[in-house]
């Protein structure tokens, strides 16, 4: 089962890929999964299109055929569709070019929104501090002064 995130950067791959997988008027036949099981196990993502003759919709064979070959369908625009389906032969070839997929996607544990949300709450909370702490400071002087003015008053 494909994540979102996974599924929109596999229909991101999917747009510049031709269509190789057509489906008929005869529909989704052993030759159709066939053809589709050599494609998915060389390419991992096929963009396949149902012709206007077959009497199915392009969801309908996007989920015979995945159902079929155990692919994950990416997207279903129109009369096309794409599905995916990992390949071992594929990852072999990455890892020897270099390029290996695979890798674990790093997860930002940084809410950009709580981030932001927090920092302005912590600001708030500063200000709020320096304000009491300035009319603390304030009283106690008031205090004293008072104190200061009584003092006198009971010397005279």
């Amino acid at each position: 089962m494909l994540t979102s995130k996974e599924r929109a950067e596999l229909r991101a791959q999917a747009n510049g890929i031709d269509t190789t997988l057509m489906v008929g008027k005869g529909g989704v036949t052993d030759a159709v999964i066939a053809e589709a099981e050599n494609l998915l196990t060389a390419r991992e993502l096929v963009k396949g299109k149902v012709l206007e003759g077959a009497f199915m919709t392009p969801r309908e064979v996007s989920d015979m055929i995945c159902e079929a070959t155990g692919a994950d369908g990416v997207s279903v625009v129109g009369t096309k569709f794409v599905i995916y389906r990992f390949s071992e032969k594929c990852q072999e070839e990455r890892n020897q070019t270099g390029r290996a997929k695979r890798k674990a996607t790093p997860v930002s544990k940084s809410d950009p929104v709580g981030k932001g949300i927090r920092a302005r709450r912590q600001a708030a909370k500063k200000v709020r501090e320096q304000r009491n702490q300035y009319f603390r400071q304030q009283a106690i002087e008031k205090s004293i002064e008072k104190a200061r003015e009584k003092q006198l008053r009971s010397e005279d």
